[in-house]
Order: C-alpha cells, then structure tokens, then sequence
C-alpha cells in the first residue's frame, strides 16, 4: 500500500528543451508531493526521473518487505512504475508471465504490472483482482499510463496543465504544484444534493478523479480515456433462465470465502473491523475459519444505546475466540474533524468518518492490514432506501397531470408545512426522479437554505444520465441498487475508508468487493435479496449459519454516528461557532436567516436537520483558507 505523485512534463513543440534540462526541478516537485502523503506510506519512499517523467512514491510495506521498493522497472529499465494497492491474484499472475518467457527481480506484486504491460498491454487490466491505483511511465514512448481499480477503492487524481500532466493519490499533492486552485461550483451543487463530490468531478476545477474502473493515457500533450471494467447491469425481479436458487446459495459461499481467503495474503500482522452487522460478522467468521490463529478484531461503539453495537460484536468475537479490541467513542472526538476535513481534501459530510478514523487508530496500534464488510448493503440490497423505494411504488399509478397539479401545491406551502416534503415526493415524474429525493436533506430544506445558484433544476434529467445511464428505463430497484453500488460506493464509502484508514498508516481491504463476487450479486434477482422482511436475504441464507441466530434476526442498524443528540449538547457551541460565522455566511452561498431558523429547529427538537447541518459544518471548514505548504505553489487557493 503506498500513496503516489508524478509530473509527466510536455515535450515543447519546437523541441528545443530537452528532458534532462527539467529533470531536478521536477524531482524537489515530486519529491514534496510524495512529502504531503507519508501518512500513506511512512516505511519508504522512492523517485525516478527520465525522458521528462518523474514518478515517485511513499510505501507502506505490507508484501515483499525486502526487495519491494519503488519505483520499479522492467529488465531494461525502459518502464517504470509507482503502485498503491494490492494484486491478490498476483502468485498466479507471476507464474503465467515467466512461463512466456518474462524474468523477475523480486518476490513483489507490483513488478507483476511491468510484464503484464509488456505481455498485453491494456487488456491487461482485466485480469488484475485486487484494489489499486498506479502509473505506468514507459521512457521510450514518453508515454504515460494511469489505472484505477474497478470500484475506485484507491483513489487518483489528475490536473492536465499546459506544461503536462500531474497525478497523485490525494488532492493535497496538487496543493504543491502551480495549477490554479479555484472552486468548481457544479462539484459543490453535487456536495450539496449527495454530501460528497462524486466521480469524476474535482471540488476545485481543472482537477479530475480517474473513474474508477478506468485508464488515462498521456503522450506528449494528447490524453485519452477508456474504461476497462463497468459493474454489470443488475438482474430485475425475475430470476434469470437457468438460475437456481439453491447453486446460487452454494455458490455464494464458495467466492465469498475464495475472496477473503485472497485477502489474507499478507507479509505483515493483519486483522479484522468488526461491527456486529452481518457483514463484517461473516468476513470474521470466514476468516476465523480459514485461519489457524484467533483473529484481531476492532470495534467501535457508543455511550448511547441506539448507536451501540458493541454487545453484537462481541458475540461474534466470543463465538470465533477473537483477540477482541474495543473503543467507546464519546463527544469530545468530534474535536477530530478539522484534522479530517485536512484528509478528505474536498468536503465531505459523512459523519461515520468518525468512528471509521477512530477504529482505524485503534487497529493501528495492533495490525498493518483489516479486512472489512463494506460492500454488502450496496450488492445485496440491504439498505432501507431500497424497501421505501418499493413501498412507493403505487405512485407511479397517478397521472402526470395530477403530478404537476401536486408539486404547484406543494411549493406553494410555507416551508413549514406538514406533509410538504412527502407532496413533493408524490410529484416526481419518474421513480428514478424520486429515489434522488433520499439525498442528505429534504429538497425544500435545501432550496431554503442555499442561494439558488447552488440548486440544480429540480427537473433536470443530470441525474438519470449520469448515474443511472442506461438503467434510467429499467426497473426503480434495480437502477437504484446500481447507483449505489457505483457512484455513492466510490463517491461516499470508499473514500470515507480509505482516506481514514490511510491517515493511521493502515490498509484495508473489503472482500464483498471482488469482481467476481460482486458480478455475481449483480446477476442475482433482487427479489431473492429482499425478502422475509429484510434485506441480503440471499447472503444470509449462504452464510447465516456461521453467525449468531440472534444476529440475524435484529433490526438493521447503520454505522451510525449520535450527532442529534451531541448537536443539542456538548456540540451545539461548535455547530454555532462554525454556521453562523460573518466567514461563512458572507459568503453568500447560505440564506443566514433560514440558517439560524435551522439551527433553531434543531436546538428545539422540532425537527431533526443534523444531516444538513453537519454537511454545512464541514463545508465551512473546508472553505477556510489554508497554507499551500509550498513555495512551489504561488496561486493561492480561491474558494
């Protein structure tokens, strides 16, 4: 696991600079940019220069501790690369590739990427399973290759500039460079509707996110993309011809433990987060079984009992002989935010980054690597948005006119008005239309709050275009659990782990989120998921037997973080300090009347807007100004 940086400099068109001319300044550039993500990667550090390239990285050493270092080349030393993540099918890759003739030098994953390249290039990628994120630097072609795992569980950046491409794993690296940091407004009307910034969109312009499952090529000014992997359309509610349940079931059980059993390849001590979720229960489970040794378990739980999970955790750890950890968080860890929001880089208002930085600190201390159950509500349809989205179904029946005649009386009501909300949901055209109302906050709340260039249209057809794409026709459940699966897992989930995880130097690794199990849940009806009043009603019956009966039989319980509560207690100061700042408010994004009415609401108990409100606090964070660290960047960041 590493964190990774690089400037890929534009040959000059009358070719009078030559590469060794700009190859120092270009290494004290990448160099500080590898400098800001040592969190990442505090084991090691590495840097290669040549033919106008410059590539370098920070390593946290997980496999082949002793001859792993980076940057990596072929046997000529014509490429290079720079790797974050892991291959788990890399033994039986290496082995495939020495049989055709190919020689290697160390014991590493990563030095499989060099003759995968050179024996098939980009279809190549298609045989990796594993996370990843990495460059590909070949000094011959003076040609750049960036590539992103399926599910964008690593992350990559990139900013095109007139003098060449620059690229790292996190936002801050930029920070050192001298690209134009201006905020992009599209990214911050996504913020406000999702409470992340989703791919491919950048917080500040001129700055991308790769997609996941993508490749950007870069050659001498000319840059190209392509998508070497997409998550298969979603089966319906009808079972597939020649689908049988019960092979279905076995089937499941036979990848989900093939997939942790990949992820126990490790030259370090490793463990496991554990919950109490059925999740993250079957990845302890599977792993306590196909192990010898007891499994290091991490839980994180709360004072309040509604958000207390702790007791489920431990009868998965008691019943598997676990070498179990525990953490209670309390208020006072909101004090961590500003160090997240310093993390994340781009706003980001998914509280349960709390908890998740907090038993990341705690593993920490324990292991170099946790296996987590991130993934299962998404391919498995274990989210309570999917049962609300078919419990609306009937809507569908009323006619369009009727619709319309509903959403003029519902912007008509005063912003307080009982039932407005649910009148605006009635009003939605489409079922795709109305899954995007389960946003962070309730559509009026928004329009209330935000000046209306920081709305999208409410009819706009952004949504189904962009994340549902040619599912904005198929069946509601169907396109929404795609989206899930899709931008929110990479957009929101993803992000949230791997950024907290790797800020306490820790990797972690999700086996629900292998290809090749995830491509079979996507063929699996979703009646067979929800079903029997819950949700992973299939994953239960393939794995169910290996965890607690009482377990299974529990309300779903999110990992969920106490803010209502903490907002009208030890945080109500923090919250007023932030939202109601002449900072913040003048910048004229936020109404400060309706503001402090929100506040108010809140303060009161008349309404629960913690959503919102903790989405507008990070933003306000976020939108402080803060030092370059840098002298290599001159430009000022513009918010």
């Amino acid at each position: 696991m590493c964190g990774i940086a690089g400037f890929i400099r534009r040959d000059p068109a009358d070719g009078s600079e030559a590469p060794h001319q700009i190859v120092d300044g270009d290494r004290t550039l990448v160099r500080a940019m590898c400098d800001r993500i040592r969190h990442r990667g505090p084991d090691d550090e590495g840097l290669y220069s040549g033919a106008g390239g410059t590539i370098g990285m920070r390593r946290l050493a997980i496999i082949d501790l002793v001859t792993g270092h980076q940057p990596m080349s072929n046997e000529d030393a014509t490429l290079w690369t720079v790797f974050n993540g892991e291959i788990y099918n890399y033994q039986s890759l290496r082995q495939d590739l020495i049989g055709r003739g190919h020689r290697f030098q160390t014991n590493s994953d990563t030095e499989t990427l060099l003759h995968l390249w050179e024996q098939e290039a980009l279809a190549g990628f298609t045989r990796l399973r594993g996370m990843f994120a990495y460059a590909l630097w070949d000094t011959a072609r003076r040609e750049l290759i960036l590539v992103r795992d399926r599910f964008g569980k690593k992350p990559l950046y990139y900013a095109e500039r007139p003098e060449g491409l620059y690229f790292a794993s996190e936002l801050k690296c930029l920070l050192e460079t001298n690209i134009p940091l201006e905020m992009d407004q599209q990214a911050l009307r996504l913020y406000f509707q999702f409470g992340y910034v989703p791919d491919p969109w950048c917080a500040y312009s001129g700055v991308r996110k790769l997609p996941p499952g993508g490749w950007l090529r870069y050659r001498n000014g000319n840059l190209s993309e392509g998508r070497y992997w997409k998550l298969p359309e979603p089966a319906g509610a009808e079972v597939p011809a020649g689908m049988n349940e019960a092979d279905t079931v076995r089937r499941l059980r036979e990848t989900f433990d093939e997939s942790v059993r990949l992820r126990l390849i490790s030259d370090v001590p490793l463990g496991a987060f554990l919950s109490g979720g059925i999740d993250s229960s079957s990845v302890v489970a599977s792993m306590a079984l196909q192990t010898g040794a007891p499994v290091k378990t991490f839980s994180i739980g709360f004072e309040e009992a509604a958000f207390n999970e702790l007791e489920w955790a431990r009868r998965v750890a008691q019943r598997y002989g676990t070498e179990h950890h525990e953490l209670v968080v309390r208020p006072d860890a909101v004090e961590l935010t500003e160090r997240l929001v310093d993390h994340f880089d781009e706003p980001f208002a998914d509280s349960s980054a709390i908890p998740t930085f907090l038993v990341s600190e705690l593993a920490a201390r324990h292991v170099k690597v946790a296996l987590t159950g991130d993934g299962g509500d998404e391919l498995f349809a274990g989210y309570d948005s999917f049962f609300a989205t078919q419990r609306q179904r009937w809507l569908d029946r009323i006619p369009r006119w009727v619709r319309r005649g509903v959403g003029t009386i519902a912007d008509a009501l005063p912003y307080s008005a009982y039932g407005k909300n649910y009148l605006r949901l009635v009003s939605r055209q489409t079922a795709l239309a109305r899954y995007f109302e389960h946003s962070i906050a309730s559509y009026y709340l928004r329009r209330a709050l935000l000046a209306p260039e920081w709305m999208f249209p409410a009819d706009t057809a952004f949504w189904s275009q962009t994340f549902a794409g040619d599912l904005s026709s198929a069946d509601i459940l169907s396109a929404a659990i795609y989206f899930e699966a899709t931008a929110k897992l990479s957009g929101d989930m993803l992000v949230k782990v791997d950024r907290m995880s790797m800020a306490n130097s820790l990797e972690v690794r999700c086996p629900l989120l292998d290809q090749e199990l995830a491509e079979l849940a996507m063929r699996i009806p979703y009646t067979w998921k929800m079903r029997n009043g819950r949700g992973k009603d299939i994953l239960i019956r393939a794995l169910g037997d290996r965890l607690p009966l009482e377990l299974l039989n529990r309300p779903k319980q999110g990992f969920g973080v106490p803010l209502e509560l903490w907002m009208r207690g030890p945080l109500r100061d923090f919250l007023h300090d932030h939202l109601l700042s002449p900072a913040f408010l003048s910048r004229g994004m936020i109404s400060a009347d309706r503001m402090r009415n929100v506040i108010e609401e809140h303060d009161s108990g008349r309404r629960n807007n913690y959503g919102i409100l903790w989405m507008l606090v990070m933003l306000a964070l976020w939108l402080r100004p803060r030092q370059t660290g840098s002298p290599h960047n001159t430009t000022a960041a513009v918010f």
